[in-house]
């Protein structure tokens, strides 16, 4: 595995207004990105993929297990309608995993999945060996990386082990990832170490040179992503499973709604991570092994929610229409000399809404019901780069409520109504921008993908609005 093939991207949907299906595989094509990984199964998405070399991991969600557990003829439809009817085709999609949930045991989670992913695993195996087409797609099962501990609090990779709650249940996925030649798939997250931890050394986080060494025998860490990895490949090995293939499922890094969410910080983690990974230099304990990553993600998802961190709406390499956020060789080669860079390429053929905007009303006085009312618009919205360290943090009280007003505006197609508030707002053809803070003018819906949005994440931060009491 060389280059641009050992690096994949996730295709997360989460949106108000989702660019059309072709325009993102044209994009990933002409972007060298080989591989992507899905979080559903969608039929509309992955028929986008008919025809082309891209290689696809398609989900089983979460809320599906059950089903998947319960029903050995709800296993068998889904592989009917989701699998096999896009590899008979004649211009087939090139489906190479399915994965079975998603993070099933997160502690978070408080074992909501732990009696139905094993189940749900055994049934779909099934479906899929039925249906004959078991040479042709993998099983797997993407597994936070909570999964893991360290025996004796050493904070040593060569202490790696399972968590002991789950250990028996992880065991019986070992045995049965082992059996058929299926990868062990791990989501890491370099950023959360360091925004979780005020204590954590933020070079660590990072790939280009830090001045935190973590020695561990004879093994030295410079970075937490080389030493998350090899935590996993200990405990695999005390387990006796040492060999087993690993691929990163998601790793990334966010660039709004955090401190430490920007594209500065982004573009050197993803850049170095790429290059890291590309070398073929492996990790201390797997040297010269490579290692196979889905970067997580490709657009930037507004419908998200930010329950985990206001950050969650902003893992993309792309804004919501498309352009890239910042420059990224996808080949990890670029500058050696010897290779030319692969660069992200833009989404052609996007088409917005008119260039106008809802803000406050300056000719409003009484504000006294303008706190509740940014709260309605941010509860239905995106303002999470309203949050400490986001982008639009330093607008004060007039340009947060203008914000909160735009982008509930901007989220509802421009619809004249969604401009009232009481009142209180006004739609402008001036650019209400400041600096880095972008007011967002939507991009055109289409009738599969973008609809007004009236349910919501009441789970906003609506208390990181400062200054509007």
């Amino acid at each position: 595995m060389t280059g641009v093939d050992s690096v994949g991207v996730n295709w997360g949907t989460v949106t108000s207004h989702r660019l059309p299906d072709k325009m993102i595989v044209k994009l990933l094509q002409e972007s060298r990105i080989s591989k992507v990984k899905l979080f559903d199964a969608d039929p509309s998405v992955i028929r986008a993929f008919a025809g082309t070399d891209l290689e696809l991991m398609v989900a089983v969600p979460n809320d599906l297990l059950e089903d998947m557990a319960f029903s050995e003829k709800a296993a068998r439809r889904f592989v009917r309608r989701n699998i096999t009817k896009f590899l008979s085709h004649q211009d087939g999609v090139n489906i190479r995993y399915i994965a079975v949930g998603n993070e099933p045991f997160l502690k978070a989670y408080n074992g909501s999945y732990e009696d139905v992913t094993i189940p749900a695993i055994r049934n779909m195996q099934q479906a899929i060996e039925q249906a004959g087409i078991q040479h042709k797609v993998t099983l797997v099962v993407p597994l936070n990386a909570d999964i893991l501990t360290n025996s004796g609090n050493s904070g040593k990779p060569s202490q790696g082990a399972i968590r002991p709650d789950i250990r028996r249940l992880m065991r019986t996925i070992l045995e049965f990832l082992d059996k058929h030649k299926a990868p062990f798939v791990i989501n890491m997250y370099p950023f959360l170490s360091l925004q979780q931890d005020s204590h954590f050394p933020s070079d660590f986080a990072f790939f280009d040179g830090s001045a935190h060494v973590l020695s561990d025998g004879r093994n030295f860490y410079s970075n937490v992503f080389d030493a998350s990895y090899d935590l996993l490949v200990s405990a695999l090995a005390r387990e006796g499973f040492p060999d087993m293939e690993i691929v990163v499922g998601e790793v990334g890094w966010p660039t709004d709604g955090d401190i430490y969410a920007n594209i500065p910080n982004a573009q050197r983690f993803n850049q170095q991570l790429i290059r890291h990974v590309t070398s073929n230099r492996g990790t201390p304990l797997r040297p010269g092994i490579p290692i196979e990553i889905y970067i997580f993600g490709l657009v930037d998802e507004d419908r998200k929610s930010v329950l985990p961190g206001n950050f969650e709406r902003h893992w993309g390499l792309y804004r919501y229409d498309g352009k890239p956020k910042y420059s990224l060789d996808v080949s990890g080669r670029g500058g050696n000399g010897l290779s030319s860079p692969i660069n992200l390429m833009s989404v052609s053929g996007v088409t917005y809404l008119p260039s106008r905007w809802c803000v406050l009303n300056p000719e409003v006085d009484d504000l006294s019901k303008l706190p509740a009312t940014i709260s309605y618009a941010c509860s239905y919205a995106d303002c999470s780069t309203l949050a400490y360290g986001g982008s639009c943090n330093h607008i004060g009280q007039t340009g947060n409520a203008s914000y909160a007003f735009n982008s509930f505006y901007q989220m509802n197609n421009q619809r004249t109504e969604s401009c009232h508030f009481g009142g209180l707002g006004m739609i402008t053809e001036t650019d209400p921008s400041s600096g880095n803070c972008q007011f967002r003018v939507e991009i055109t819906p289409w009738s599969a993908a973008s609809t007004v949005w009236r349910g919501g994440a009441a789970v906003l931060v609506v208390s990181l609005l400062v200054a509007l009491s």
